[in-house]
């Protein structure tokens, strides 16, 4: 049956309460009497977009009797029949609905549990709250959600897509060791900031050695400066670092 609602059970939402208003939408009904005397089953509001669906909120003045809702306020996330979803689609989110205290000018926040991601598709096209708040709690202006025949709703969605993108790390129990020589010919003739060694293979990169004769930055002029390299950096996923390898000198006497 298309278009059947899901909704949860009370022990399975968070409330809390913030200052902060829904991010993507607000519902505001005036003359909320004329709703709930009348016996109107359900009140939905326009299409609003979010995430490049459109999506509407649905509400029921006096509870939705088809899902244990009697009694209370019954709220629900609608996808709107006017998106054009292909065939088998589907759409995951996390929300977050509201209700306005217009005393406290505060906002009671309902979202499920345990931050459970919501699954809709053409089974499935309305997920919200049964028992979003007793009638009872609803209609005493001394709490503050229904003044002057006024409330107002509003919802918060966060739409989870998948981008199919990850990486595996490894890391080697025996790694191989691989050695590089450099032999510099006539050290003490080099007239050049620095110099650098031809390009090697190892762990399946390519390095090089860069030696500074006179120091580099501010050792310049008080020590020999030395640096492996990574010549193939360009190839690493944004953000990964290698870490390893020792670099050692060799001399036929030692430094004074």
């Amino acid at each position: 049956m298309e278009g059947m609602t899901e909704a949860n059970d009370q022990a399975e939402n968070t409330r809390s309460i913030r200052d902060l208003p829904p991010a993507h939408y607000t519902f505001k009904i005036e003359n909320f009497s004329l709703f709930s005397n009348t016996k109107v089953d359900s009140v939905e509001s326009g299409d609003f977009e979010v995430d490049s669906y459109k999506w509407r909120l649905c509400l029921h003045p006096n509870g939705n009797k088809k899902s244990n809702g009697d009694g209370h306020i019954s709220l629900y996330l609608a996808f709107s029949k006017s998106n054009s979803p292909p065939l088998g689609w589907e759409v995951n989110v996390d929300f977050k609905l509201f209700v306005y205290n217009q005393i406290h000018d505060k906002y009671l926040t309902i979202q499920d549990a345990n931050g459970r991601v919501r699954r809709f598709h053409g089974m499935k096209t309305e997920i919200g709250f049964d028992q979003l708040l007793p009638l009872t709690l609803f209609n005493d202006e001394s709490k503050g959600y229904l003044i002057d025949d006024c409330c107002m709703f509003g919802a918060e969605i966060f739409v989870i897509k998948h981008t199919s993108k990850g990486e595996c790390l490894s890391l080697v129990k025996q790694p191989v060791h691989s050695t590089f020589t450099w032999n510099i010919q006539n050290f003490s003739a080099l007239d050049r900031e620095s110099c650098k060694s031809q390009v090697f293979a190892a762990g399946g990169h390519k390095w090089a050695l860069l030696v500074y004769p006179k120091g580099n930055s501010t050792f310049e002029g008080k020590s020999l400066s030395l640096f492996l390299t990574l010549e193939d950096s360009e190839t690493l996923p944004s953000g990964r670092t290698i870490k390893g390898g020792t670099v050692s000198i060799l001399t036929n006497q030692w430094f004074n």
